[in-house]
């Protein structure tokens, strides 16, 4: 019954956000000035900035979580390792 209504609820509620970024976006079409080192200016709307920071802002948080990953990936294989030289071990006791 829970997953079903989980199924009907989360559409809708992603339809819902989406909504609000685009209304978000039409709401807040001016222009945003963004200076830059050496004298480098981007200009563009609002909106765009935004989703530009928050696109840097999920590489970051993924690239800052792929050593942790690579370390587990790594300690998994290891205790494989070890589990199927014990179980070789002991078949040939």
């Amino acid at each position: 019954m829970k997953r079903s209504l989980l199924r009907f609820v989360t559409p809708i509620l992603g339809l819902a956000l989406f909504l609000a970024g685009v209304g978000f976006a039409v709401k807040n079409s001016g222009s945003v000035t963004l200076h830059y080192y050496l004298g480098v200016v981007w200009k563009a709307p609002l909106a765009v900035v935004l989703f530009s920071a928050f696109v840097l802002g999920a590489i970051a948080g993924v690239a800052a979580s792929f050593s942790y990953v690579y370390r587990q990936r790594r300690e998994i294989l290891s205790l494989k390792r070890e589990r199927r030289n014990r179980v070789r071990t002991k078949s040939e006791e």
